[in-house]
């Protein structure tokens, strides 16, 4: 505090990458550098700002939690010596659940986390999803950065004379902030680590509420919320540092900026401490009856832990774990009794999606592209069993085969033979003049046999089934699995795109079995055909080989689907890191891969993984049939532009252990 009682706060929008707290770390540092040499006492930053508060479904990520609090603390010691309170944003684990504090730091020390009040879970956000709520936590501490820290929501803390209290986002919006009770508790600055997202509108009603809120409660209310790096997916984050002092508004700064911002300002605590002495209701009495803990910046004031990590690792050592059985194919029962039953449960599931959407939208129509492979023939199996269920006409699906340029005997007559034992509508449109003018039309070179050659094709095939299922007044049932979703193996705006996926959370190894149950329900004919299906190798064919034969082989390509479903499995329902994957991969498939293959498929599914998350964010609807999915309305919600950096590190710690290069190949 300097003369006169003025303190200098800041409010800080760093520069962040969602997911990569290395990087968000790095900028919030250097921001801290700056308000050192401006010689700031305390500075605040967004909400989550250590991870990204659009991490979505990462945050269930222990590797994510981790990494997050081994930063929190090296932010504290790069800071030690500076002087300055800095609060920052993290997820925090604490009694075995998740929470959204803010973290505040002093000295190179973690001086206190508050978590925090009210979690929103309506419109845009999904908190609930992830964390619990701090309400009513009292009086407790917790592990955290190697000591026993004060947690809670009844903390102020004393730093310099001033008297700060702190509340997150959503507690501002609320009847009764957290925000009014430490005020009338004593507290004379309010730090808000916002993530508010920008409306039309919004930022008008926002500069009210803090407004207000620093009026009502005699205080310094430093607001600082999220800026550009955030937005991503279906939201926009405009970064908004906002210093307001007993209901006037210092500075909002301008929003939509593209670089870090420091908001710095001089708030008078004197002037407060005066009004709230003439106005007798802010008389501070909280502390009489333990309702609030006063925390100190002195250190014997703070109960503190030694570090024990050394001693911990000699005490523990690491197993060797070998009796153990690792399941290869995690979405596929060993069990031929319960398989069927599974396959049974799970077509009835996907027949009755689709029979609901045929139904509110009094469609008696379907068209499906039909290939000769694995993934279209499961589509159709599933409409004609929706189309049963429903009593309508089966002539009612319209299959198309669409030929190509390296389209095989096989996979066509597999098709054209499915359909008439089937008793569908078949029809054959050929895609080559179309694809060959529109070649001629964007300077393609047809003998190019690069990514616009292949999705041209792709994108052809949509448009004439979109097309064609307006001409039909027809839906049309998209053919793509989960597996490819995953790995982001589908043209976009191509086969990537539906009326309704019937077969989204659908993984490639299931699908298989899938197809084989249905072999055993119809007819021997349709059946002979189905087994063929499955024994086909699983390819795109977009690119002609010369001959008759399939060369274009996808799992060639990206990997064995099994090894991904399997990575999948672990990624989505078990949260477990890039390591756990890889060493639990090496027991599954002992003597079937060796670990530098496991290795390089692992690290490439991580990589498509992140890289391809803008397909899903709009990939039409479909039914959820299993424990795992990918809806971005469902159970994976993450933001398209968020950091694989984290674990790709992760992969390439790996590569050291091993000695393996970048290819996977033992160097």
């Amino acid at each position: 505090m300097t003369e006169f009682g003025f303190y200098r706060v800041a409010s800080a929008v760093p520069d962040i990458k969602i997911g990569d707290v290395r990087y968000n770390c790095e900028s919030i540092r250097n921001l801290c550098a700056v308000a050192k040499d401006k010689e700031v006492d305390a500075i605040v930053f967004p909400e989550l700002c250590i991870t990204g508060y659009t991490c979505g479904d990462l945050f269930e990520q222990p590797l994510l939690m981790r990494a997050a609090e081994k930063e929190v603390m090296n932010i504290a010691k790069a800071t030690a010596r500076d002087l300055i309170l800095v609060v920052v944003g993290a997820p925090v684990m604490a009694f075995g659940r998740r929470y959204n504090c803010a973290i505040a730091l002093y000295e190179g020390e973690v001086l206190a986390i508050v978590p925090k009040s009210h979690i929103p879970n309506y419109n845009e956000f999904y908190e609930k999803r992830w964390f619990e709520s701090g309400e009513g936590i009292k009086n407790m501490e917790i592990p955290f950065a190697g000591g026993m820290v004060p947690f809670g929501t009844d903390i102020i803390l004393q730093v310099a004379e001033a008297k700060i209290g702190m509340e997150i986002c959503e507690d501002l919006w609320t009847p009764v902030p957290p925000s009014s009770r430490l005020a009338m508790a004593g507290a004379e600055i309010i730090f808000n680590l916002s993530a508010s997202d920008e409306l039309i509108g919004k930022h008008d009603y926002l500069l009210k509420l803090i407004s207000q809120q620093s009026a009502r409660c005699r205080c310094a209310y430093i607001y600082s919320s999220a800026g550009w790096g955030e937005s991503s997916t279906d939201l926009v984050f405009a970064g908004n540092a906002i210093i307001s002092e007993d209901g006037v508004v210092l500075d909002s700064k301008r929003r939509f900026f593209t670089e870090p911002m420091l908001q710095i300002k001089d708030v008078d605590i004197e002037k407060l401490r005066n009004d709230r002495a003439k106005y007798n209701t802010f008389f501070d009495d909280a502390f009489k009856d333990g309702s609030y803990r006063l925390i100190k910046s002195e250190r014997d004031e703070i109960v503190r832990y030694d570090e024990r990590g050394m001693e911990k690792e000699k005490l523990v050592k690491k197993k060797e774990i070998i009796n153990i059985f690792v399941d290869p194919h995690p979405f596929v029962p060993h069990d031929e009794d319960k398989l069927r039953e599974h396959c049974e449960e799970i077509i009835n599931i996907q027949a009755r999606g689709l029979m609901q959407r045929l139904n509110v939208i009094n469609c008696k129509k379907a068209v499906i592209g039909i290939s000769g492979g694995l993934d279209s023939t499961l589509a159709l199996l599933v409409t004609v069993r929706a189309f049963d269920k429903l009593g309508l006409d089966r002539k009612g699906i319209i299959g198309i085969t669409m030929p190509g340029m390296a389209t095989t005997s096989r996979t066509r007559s597999n098709a054209v033979a499915l359909m008439e034992e089937l008793g569908v509508t078949a029809l054959e449109i050929p895609i080559g003049k179309a694809v060959a003018q529109h070649f001629s039309d964007i300077g393609q070179n047809p003998e190019e046999f690069d990514t616009t050659y292949e999705n041209s094709q792709a994108r052809e095939r949509t448009q004439i089934l979109m097309d064609y299922s307006n001409k039909e007044n027809a839906i049309v049932i998209g053919t793509g699995d989960m597996s490819e979703l995953a790995l982001g193996w589908c043209t976009y705006n191509g086969d990537h795109i539906s009326m309704y996926g019937v077969n989204a959370s659908i993984p490639k190894t299931l699908v298989r079995h899938l197809v084989s149950w249905f072999a055993t329900e119809v007819g021997e004919r349709a059946a002979a055909v189905l087994r063929d299906i499955v024994d086909t190798p699983i390819s795109p064919e977009l690119v002609p080989s010369g001959t008759d034969e399939i060369s274009q082989k996808t799992e060639d390509l990206v990997g064995p689907y099994e090894l991904h479903d399997f990575f999948m499995y672990h990624l989505l329902r078990n949260s477990f890191s890039p390591a756990k994957i890889n060493y639990l991969a090496n027991i599954a498939y002992k003597g079937r891969y060796d670990s530098a293959t496991i290795l390089k498929w692992l690290e490439n599914f991580y990589r498509r993984f992140f890289s391809q998350q803008f397909k899903r964010s709009c990939m039409p609807d479909g039914p959820k049939v299993g424990s795992v999915c990918l809806s971005p309305r469902g159970d994976w919600r993450m933001p398209s532009d968020a950091s694989s950096r984290l674990w790709m590190n992760e992969i390439e710690e790996i590569k050291k252990k091993y000695g393996e290069s970048a290819s996977g190949k033992p160097v």
